[in-house]
């Protein structure tokens, strides 16, 4: 295709599936996929061969897992409001509210589904504190100082979130932590939710570890059912974004390959966290200036002027119209792209087993007027 293009591979797709799939049995846990980091309703009928639910963080998301997944979701939302509150219990299995006071606000309009609180252990060791749950000053859950030593009766459960792109050893460290602050209400709950960032299908991620946690666990707290919601360990390493330079610019002895892809509108988390993606056949460099090598900064095609990250060695000299394939960006971009400057979606592939490359999705005028409505 002439188009940028997000392709993802149904073999690597699978692959992470069935790993999921075989920690959850071992473990004797649920695992369940998080909207937030992967949301492409097409790819489902593969996902429901592997898992059996999946969690929301607001309504639209509660809906796709009733309507397009095929079963209520595990919501959580930092807010809940009273317009839409109705309609995600609706949509829900399992609810948990951020604050005690939006429980007491709505814990009795959502008595038709298992209810529980997010608490925050006041530990994590995610760096970026844009990406740290339980950084100093956080929104998100209560603290142990401030849970009723008895628990009210329909509070079912903890959820507890403190990763990001994390191993299993910093869950071992974590759970320690959670343990400490918050096992003795455990004898009044049915279940327990960690959250996610457990990125387990990265090559280096000690799966064993993780399952012996788990099975150590049970054996601590027998009744308690375990659940994990991880996004980006669904759809690691799963397909990349491809892209194309439509025009190379120079100013200052810095040459900027502009594409027809955007760093602001398409991988924004490229700009947020701020992280280096890998682009295939090329090389990541400290310093756009020349050197051995073909070096550029990628310029995105928005008329923002940090819309470019620095900076890449290629063993060729770019050409316009030359393909630039940016590894890894299913996970969090598909789900995060917008149309800012009017710039178009990337059309939305998969690349099935047997090689035939299936287009999901293509963008145009109307998905961009149609956000103005």
């Amino acid at each position: 295709m002439n188009t940028p293009i997000y392709i993802i591979e149904e073999t690597k797709l699978r692959r992470n599936l069935a790993l999921i799939s075989d920690v959850a049995a071992k473990a004797d846990i649920e695992i369940i996929l998080a909207f937030k980091a992967f949301a492409l309703w097409k790819t489902f009928p593969i996902f429901r061969k592997y898992i059996n639910s999946t969690t929301a963080s607001s309504l639209s998301e509660a809906r796709l897992a009733l309507e397009e997944f095929g079963a209520p979701a595990h919501t959580y939302s930092p807010a809940y409001t009273e317009e839409e509150f109705p309609q995600i219990v609706k949509c829900s299995s399992h609810l948990t509210f951020n604050s005690l006071s939006q429980y007491e606000r709505f814990h009795e309009q959502a008595s038709s589904v298992s209810i529980g609180l997010r608490v925050n252990p006041e530990y994590s060791e995610v760096d970026t504190l844009l990406y740290n749950p339980c950084a100093p000053g956080t929104r998100f859950g209560i603290t142990a100082d401030k849970l009723p030593e008895q628990l009210p009766s329909d509070i079912e459960g903890f959820h507890c979130h403190c990763h990001c792109e994390s191993g299993a050893d910093v869950f071992q460290r974590s759970l320690t932590h959670i343990e400490e602050k918050f096992s003795k209400w455990f004898t009044q709950l049915k279940w327990i939710n960690f959250g996610g960032g457990h990125l387990m299908t990265r090559k280096d991620y000690d799966v064993d570890l993780l399952i012996n946690l788990m099975q150590d666990f049970h054996k601590r707290y027998p009744w308690l059912k375990v659940i994990l919601e991880p996004g980006s360990a669904f759809a690691w390493q799963t397909g990349p974004l491809v892209s194309h330079v439509v025009d190379i610019v120079e100013d200052k002895g810095i040459r900027t390959a502009i594409l027809d892809v955007s760093f602001t509108c398409h991988m924004p988390d490229c700009l947020e966290m701020p992280y280096m993606p890998e682009v295939r056949g090329a090389e990541i460099i400290e310093t756009a200036k020349p050197s051995a090598g073909f070096v550029y900064r990628l310029g995105g095609n928005s008329c923002l002027s940090g819309d470019f990250m620095s900076s890449w060695r290629f063993d060729h000299e770019l050409e316009i119209g030359e393909e630039v394939i940016f590894e890894d960006m299913i996970h969090y971009t598909t789900v995060k792209t917008c149309t800012f400057n009017g710039i178009s979606h990337p059309a939305i592939g998969i690349l099935h087993s047997d090689g035939k490359l299936e287009i999901l999705r293509t963008f145009g005028y109307e998905d961009y007027r149609n956000r103005m409505d």
